[in-house]
């Protein structure tokens, strides 16, 4: 029997933001010379509003293959269970056997704050102080786990609707001033990194307005940006996606691509500019990228080994 890793185990290996960035780069080196394989996500959204998605990319050194299938139904509350839920697969990718199992949940957290831990970390200022999340679940954990190693934090501004969800992340923000304000746009305002995380089943009509962002802010946007006005993402200096090729294949668009100014592989690999001036607002807009996946699921089972 192939072993299983819950979220208690993965945690454990104490992965930073350093070493999610660093593999994240290396992937996308490997994708532009053959060595690294990614294939655009699959989703379906049957019409009782639950969403349906799966991954799937490989690495050819060592040889992994990483398969993620989760489903995100709004009615999982009412059932005592998380909104989303799947698993996240390991095979050798040379021979097709399997060699372990993930946690789902733990791995699209905190490979969601690592991709936009790599977005800021060519796009946010490096002196940010403060941090705004509206939306207050696990990625708003997640990402401000990553953002306090890589930011010189002081500040947290907090607008969410669950009190249990908020009082879990003003305990993770221990050490900062944390600041629980009454709108959206109060979270959004006055911060140098701004989160947004709302959890799109719960969406009737967008209400987050970029252009509330200060002057030099930087915006990371992980809830397909339904909450958003898309038409003010016109109004930021820099919109970075996550990946071009796979946005060309979906039909509806995270931003209007007359808007879209590269994606985290150009930023990598320098074919799309990084930050240009102190005063540039920019955003990362993320629908989910496979190389995520593999880069956590590979740095985890290296430490597992």
């Amino acid at each position: 029997m192939i072993p299983h890793y819950d979220a208690t185990a993965l945690a454990a290996l104490n992965i930073s933001a350093k070493d999610i960035i660093a593999m994240l780069q290396k992937l996308i080196r490997g994708a532009a010379d053959g060595t690294v394989h990614a294939a655009p996500k699959a989703a379906l959204t049957p019409p009782d509003g639950r969403y349906i998605m799966s991954t799937l990319a490989a690495m050819d050194s060592p040889p992994i293959a990483v398969t993620k299938s989760l489903v995100l139904n709004a009615t999982n509350s009412a059932r005592g269970l998380a909104q989303i839920n799947g698993l996240v697969s390991l095979l050798d990718a040379e021979t097709g056997l399997p060699l372990a199992t993930l946690d789902n949940n733990w791995i699209t957290g905190v490979r969601t704050a690592g991709l936009s831990a790599l977005a800021a970390h060519y796009l946010a200022r490096p002196d940010a102080t403060s941090v705004g999340f509206v939306g207050t679940g696990l990625q708003a954990r997640c990402h401000l786990a990553l953002f306090r190693e890589m930011f010189p934090l002081t500040r947290i501004k907090i607008s969410g609707r669950g009190r249990a969800n908020i009082d879990a992340l003003i305990e993770a923000a221990d050490g900062l001033d944390a600041q629980i304000v009454d709108t959206p746009r109060a979270a959004l305002e006055g911060v140098d990194l701004a989160v947004t995380s709302v959890t799109h089943t719960a969406v009737e009509t967008p209400f987050l307005d970029a252009n509330w962002l200060d002057p030099g802010a930087f915006l990371s946007v992980v809830d397909l940006a339904v909450p958003w006005h898309k038409e003010s993402f016109g109004a930021l200096d820099r919109v970075i996606i996550d990946d071009l090729a796979q946005e060309a294949t979906l039909p509806n668009k995270l931003a209007d691509p007359a808007n879209v100014h590269g994606d985290i592989s150009g930023l990598v690999m320098g074919t799309t500019a990084a930050r240009q001036k102190a005063t540039e607002r920019s955003a990362f807009v993320f629908r989910g990228h496979a190389l995520g996946d593999l880069a956590l699921a590979a740095l985890a089972w290296e430490r597992l080994k």
